[in-house]
């Protein structure tokens, strides 16, 4: 009975009602600049490379185990599984764009693996099964049963609408199944830790007809907030807060976005979902307040949230830092899809304005061009030591972009009863069949680097408006066929026509440069401004700009223009050329005071940030000065090779010596170096320097995450120096001690040695960790 109603189902969804419907990706042809080597990349490069990692790191021997029945074995965190699924939704829209039999294969060869493993009731969770199948949905808010599921069920509808299968939506199903009778409305209380679940739930409702998976979306939406996860881990109600999983206040009552960022806009997400199908007014005015704090007071001009690494998430208004921003790229794609949720759903073009932002900066920052590297993390600003991996222990990045890359040219078009939208400008071609459509569009433009648009209509049965998004970031008139028009409430320029095969319109969106201010409440970059131009956020990198970034000035009335660059990594972009002012660094020696030195003119490059460290490593920074900044004191650390006793996927070794020092220890830096899960015991970092120095003194400023993990102040340390072909304890002076003090540096002196390598020797609090924020010797 499953597979007619399936299609029946699909038919009904392409002439449904909705004020706004999205265009099927598969009917949008790109053939542009930009997203093309993007998609290119990702059929070519990124989906071998990513099937190689779950081959690589585990993921499929978790199946296999758990396909054979085995117990015990598993290997990865709890929530891998979920890995997998974002793979091979991936792997489906790339299939609904065109064949390719060996990836069809491969896919196959999975599913048919996860059907395997699959139990006969229709439970599904490799960790579980494996590993503690007494413990299923014990801990609904840790263990990410549901999130997993979700993913899955993501996936399974993309499988099904990309190739017609059954053998992956049946999968599904009988997990939902599985679902739906612990947890319906008659079931067990209980809803996701992690929100994903409810927007999925809504999908497979979609392309299986069965509303039974949407209703159970709507109760765990309905009844997140009543603190089910503090009765589930015994907590009392006056002690419990629920922020860190939005879980603080029923889903109608939310006025801001609190608690980690990814977990947080997805649930937004799945409410958004609700809210299309249901017009609930309490739930459109609920996501309405919390879009207005969003974007209004959290969330950093790249479209990216999370400021915190700590929570992984949200922390108080304005909080958007440069160095430390931690970003997570999934936080920028679930603002994306939260944001295309709330334009189907308002019709309104500032919402394709956010998705955008998040598109074109956010986001493609987190992959690099060639497919096979990504950014977890995505600071502002950088030293020159953050770099992309080819994959990370906890890797829900990387499949998550390339799902989002699959799917790009479903965000680009919609179209209600009487009228065609035109949200993202991309050069191909468009067949819109949705609300009763039959039109073909040509559109021709070399978006985001010029802002002319010329769509041809290549076919046409029913009269019909165009709605020309006029983009947020348009500081002069758009021009229709040569006339400068203006936009209507919508945020859409409209065009009224009677439209013929042949019929063509242009749209001229003049793209010039920005100079964007934040808030004076944005501490981080107060008298600063970064550079834009049309939709992308620009920054400048080591690379193209010899200087230390660190010491350059960019006058605000300096100009900035545009040059055509033509690289072998990049392509042909447009890259900005800024007036600057360069500050000589100053040899401080023994003296106190020293005369200022004269600024030096000089120019600086810069490109988008969706493109940076796609070259070779270097410091990067989005915010500029305008005027001549206090130089950070660096020491001979500066550029030293570092080494830890122990280092894992979640510790970056090089954050000790990246010049960042934070206001508190407790400020949890993406670029945090520790030596944590190793807890007690003795544990070292090792310093070499560029080159030989004479050194006398040194100061640490401690990593100490008192509330949020296991890092502590050491109990005891010492600095040791390479001499002679030993380690030697350097001497202190009398009356010297090493400092613990939290929240400030801890200076010590001693004797003098030459050297080029020291030791930091550390002596660990039992049951505690110990970390480090920098390191400097002078």
């Amino acid at each position: 009975m499953l597979f007619p109603a399936i299609a029946l189902t699909m038919a009904h969804l392409a002439d449904n009602s909705r004020p706004f419907v999205p265009v099927d990706y598969r009917r949008v042809t790109i053939e542009d600049q930009f997203w093309s080597p993007r998609q290119k990349a990702l059929r070519s490069t990124t989906m071998r490379q990513q099937f190689e990692m779950l081959e690589k790191h585990h993921y499929r021997a978790n199946f296999e185990k758990a396909a054979a029945r085995e117990s015990g074995g598993y290997q990865g965190y709890v929530f891998n599984d979920s890995d997998v699924y974002k793979v091979l939704e991936a792997g489906a829209y790339v299939l609904g764009t065109g064949s390719d039999p060996w990836l069809n294969s491969k896919m196959d060869e999975w599913i048919d693996l996860i059907g395997r493993a699959q139990e006969s009731d229709g439970y599904l969770n490799t960790h579980f099964q494996l590993m503690a199948p007494q413990d299923k949905w014990k801990n609904l808010r840790d263990k990410h049963e549901l999130y997993c599921a979700g993913h899955l069920f993501e996936a399974a509808a993309a499988h099904f609408q990309a190739t017609g299968k059954s053998n992956f939506i049946s999968i599904a199903v009988k997990l939902a199944d599985c679902i739906e009778a612990r947890f319906g409305p008659n079931g067990l209380p209980g809803y996701p830790g992690h929100p994903e679940t409810e927007l999925a739930l809504f999908k497979l409702a979609d392309v299986t007809g069965d509303q039974k998976y949407a209703r159970l979306a709507e109760h765990f939406l309905n009844t997140r907030g009543e603190k089910f996860f503090a009765a589930e881990h015994k907590t009392p109600l006056e002690q419990y807060s629920g922020e860190y999983w939005s879980d603080n206040h029923l889903i109608r009552n939310h006025d801001e976005i609190v608690g980690h960022a990814v977990r947080a806009a997805y649930l937004f997400t799945g409410a958004a979902d609700y809210a299309i199908r249901e017009r609930d007014p309490e739930v459109v005015a609920m996501l309405d307040r919390v879009w207005k704090n969003t974007t209004e007071r959290r969330m950093f001009v790249t479209g990216g949230l999370g400021p915190s690494g700590s929570n992984e998430g949200f922390t108080v208004d304005y909080d958007l830092p440069t160095f430390t921003a931690y970003q997570e790229s999934c936080a920028s794609i679930a603002n994306s899809l939260w944001n295309f949720r709330l334009l189907q759903l308002h019709a309104e073009s500032k919402y394709a304005d956010v998705m955008e932002t998040a598109l074109y900066n956010g986001t493609l920052a987190g992959i690099n061009l060639a497919g096979d590297k990504y950014f977890y993390v995505n600071p502002l600003a950088s030293h020159g030591t953050h770099h992309r991996q080819e994959w990370f222990g906890c890797a829900c990045c990387p499949p998550n972009l390339a799902r989002l890359i699959g799917q790009v040219g479903g965000l680009a078009y919609g179209a209600s009863s009487s009228a065609i939208y035109v949200n993202l400008f991309i050069n191909g071609s468009v067949q819109v069949r949705e609300a009763g459509m039959d039109t073909d569009l040509q559109v021709k433009t070399n978006y985001p680097w010029d802002g002319k648009v010329e769509i041809t209509v290549k076919k046409v049965v029913k009269s019909f408006d165009l709605k020309l998004r006029q983009p947020g970031w348009l500081n002069e008139s758009a021009k229709v066929d040569g006339k400068s028009v203006k936009a209507g409430s919508d945020g859409y320029i409209t065009v009224k026509h009677k439209w013929k095969a042949g019929d063509k319109v242009t749209l001229e969106l003049p793209i010039t440069v920005r100079k964007l201010a934040s808030h004076p409440r944005v501490a981080a970059t107060a008298g600063m401004f970064a550079l834009a131009r049309g939709p992308l956020i620009y920054c400048a990198e080591g690379v193209d700009n010899p200087q230390d970034l660190n010491r350059l000035s960019v006058p605000l009335e300096g100009k900035v223009t545009t040059a055509d660059l033509t690289d072998k990594t990049l392509g042909k972009i447009v890259a900005l050329k800024a007036e600057a002012y360069e500050i000589p660094e100053i040899n401080w020696g023994i003296s106190l005071f020293r005369e200022v030195p004269a600024l030096k003119s000089t120019t600086i490059t810069s490109i988008p940030y969706c493109m940076w460290d796609n070259r070779s490593a270097g410091e990067m920074a989005v915010w500029f000065s305008p005027a001549p900044v206090v130089l950070l004191m660096r020491g001979y650390e500066k550029g030293a090779k570092v080494a830890l006793s122990y280092t894992s996927d979640i510790c970056d070794p090089e954050g000790v010596v990246d010049g960042y020092a934070p206001a508190t220890s407790g400020e949890n830096s993406p670029r945090q170096t520790h030596f944590w899960p190793h807890k007690g015991g003795t544990e070292w970092i090792e310093l070499t320097l560029a080159q030989e120095q004479v050194v006398s003194s040194a100061r640490i400023f401690w990593f100490d995450d008192t509330g949020h993990g296991e890092c502590r102040i050491p109990k005891s340390y010492r600095i040791e120096a390479w001499t002679g072909g030993t380690w030697q304890p350097v001497s202190l002076h009398s009356g010297q001690k090493y400092g613990v003090k939290l929240d400030s540096w801890n200076e010590v002196k001693f004797d003098q040695v030459r050297t080029q390598k020291l030791r930091l020797v550390i002596d660990q609090q039992d049951k505690f960790a110990s970390g480090i924020h920098e390191w400097q010797v002078f």
